[in-house]
């Protein structure tokens, strides 16, 4: 006979009809808690009935609907995919009648951290040289300049960051005109513009379709010292062209190193907010805990930016009512109608299908999944909505749509401005990028544990019962503002993120 255990399952909301298992829970497991018994072995982070749900009835878990009942289903009852139908929701939108201004801290009492003031009032967080393809045939002159910059080089160069290719697969294969070569000028300009690039060589084989001079001119990018342009062709070839890009890069060292970091307030900071293998954990601890942590950034002036519109899909609308006014909130319905249409037919998360690590972690589908990612934002109010890559100027909270696939969607936040990135997983992540650093929070202790060379904040806590998530939320606000200040990542620390620079593959190819 099984021994009762104390507080095995979390409850999230006093109207929900699941509960959330702690650790891994055997069968005949009696729940005082809950007054029932387990009826199957349930895996940490899955559900259980908490009551008699009917056949059809909604599942509720924050008391948001994450599917129907496939079956009548009995107190105790393992509750996954198994039993949970995917299904269509009635939602009410109610376009910005829940909004709330957020009261911000006065201007002279917020938060600083460690900046580098630029000439223009824009704060960067990171200091690096960037080499940009405009096409994947320039990609192995740009890594081989890069290459060059190593750490024994560059060693004399104390604030400088490193020298970084951003090499992609698109740029000569790709429609001539519309939305995909759009986009991939956006996102190239966005990084080239970003604060915390201080210099950028821009290299191009010849004639692309992403045009060297139409890029320049539609990016409003002009050549200068810490500007500069390449073209293969032009310089003789490819080890013509290393040459020369070195020689580029090599001019620019001097200026781009002469910076220094003063303190700023917290009001520059731009957060991009991930989450990638996502577990029943995330949305009860990182999650939340990482909202709870950009309300504080809000409060004290500073941008959240929350996007993979695909896996919000089922709770925009919790959004939606919060927006500043009802046309921001009529833009998110927009861009997930066009979302809605782009995956007819297909065999994608938004259709109901989770990634087999979110199902394994405990994640039904993707409306489980989409209430839990949704808490990155916490309760502050939707002040804006952005295309991809596009730049971002309100402040608050504002949505960007994207992908889920992660290094698409940071690459689309950094591009429109994020500074830093912070990236929540359940099931372990080794993501990184650049020119603005990923910090990565883990949803649950053992696998911080397993994973501490990639982790950087471990909010597991919540779930072992050692902080509440207001307390964790202040905690990483101000490990937010040290990792800003300059502190390296864990990523970082590994030299992980150059390969992440992954621009939205939207279009035709040819």
């Amino acid at each position: 006979m099984n021994t009762p255990l104390k507080n095995p399952f979390i409850r999230l909301d006093p109207r929900d009809n699941v509960v959330v298992a702690r650790a891994e829970i055997p069968a005949g497991t009696r729940v005082e808690s809950e007054g029932l018994t387990t009826q199957q072995p349930v895996p940490a982070g899955h559900k259980i009935a908490a009551r008699f749900i009917a056949k059809g009835e909604a599942v509720l878990k924050y008391n948001t609907i994450i599917g129907f009942a496939a079956q009548d289903l009995v107190p105790g009852t393992w509750m996954h995919s198994h039993n949970i139908n995917f299904g269509d929701l009635v939602k009410d939108y109610r376009y910005g009648l829940d909004y709330q201004p957020t009261e911000l801290v006065p201007a002279g009492q917020r938060a600083t951290f460690q900046g580098i003031l630029r000439a223009d009032g824009r704060v960067a967080t990171r200091n690096y040289i960037g080499i940009f393809a405009v096409s994947h045939r320039a990609a192995t002159v740009a890594r081989k300049i890069a290459r060059h910059f190593d750490s024994a080089r560059l060693d004399a160069f104390t604030h400088l960051d490193g020298v970084v290719p951003y090499v992609h697969e698109q740029g000569a294969g790709i429609e001539a005109s519309g939305e995909p070569l759009e986009v991939l000028r956006r996102t190239l300009g966005g990084y080239i513009r970003h604060p915390n690039t201080a210099a950028s060589l821009i290299i191009a084989a010849g004639d692309e379709r992403n045009a060297l001079e139409t890029f320049l001119q539609q990016q409003r990018l002009h050549s200068g010292h810490q500007v500069q342009t390449l073209r293969i062709d032009e310089a003789g070839g490819t080890l013509a062209a290393i040459k020369k890009g070195i020689a580029c890069i090599e001019s620019m060292l001097e200026q781009a190193n002469a910076v220094s970091r003063q303190p700023v307030s917290a009001e520059h900071l731009i957060i991009g907010m991930q989450c990638g293998g996502s577990d029943g954990f995330s949305g009860l601890s990182a999650n939340p805990a990482l909202g709870a942590a950009m309300e504080i950034l809000i409060r004290h002036g500073g941008t959240a930016i929350l996007s993979e519109t695909p896996e919000i899909y089922g709770v925009e609308h919790l959004l939606t009512a919060r927006a500043v006014t009802p046309e921001v909130g009529r833009k998110l319905v927009a861009r997930m109608n066009w979302w809605l249409e782009y995956n007819r037919g297909r065999d994608t998360q938004i259709n109901g299908r989770v990634s087999p690590g979110n199902n394994a972690g405990g994640l039904a589908n993707v409306l489980e999944k989409s209430l839990g990612g949704a808490k990155k934002g916490g309760n502050a109010p939707l002040m804006e909505v952005y295309e991809y890559a596009e730049e971002v100027t309100a402040r608050g909270l504002v949505f960007m749509d994207t992908p889920g696939y992660d290094p698409v969607s940071a690459t689309g936040q950094i591009a429109g401005g994020a500074n830093m990135v912070m990236f929540t997983t359940g099931r372990g992540s080794c993501f990184g990028s650049v020119p603005a650093p990923t910090i990565k929070l883990a949803s649950n202790t053992p696998m911080y544990r397993r994973m501490e060379a990639d982790m950087d904040i471990n909010c597991g806590v919540i779930i072992d019962g050692e902080a509440t998530l207001q307390e964790l939320g202040q905690q990483i606000f101000e490990q937010l503002l040290h990792y800003a200040s300059g502190r390296p990542t864990k990523s970082e620390s590994l030299g992980v993120g150059v390969n992440e620079f992954v621009p939205w593959p939207i279009g035709v190819v040819d």
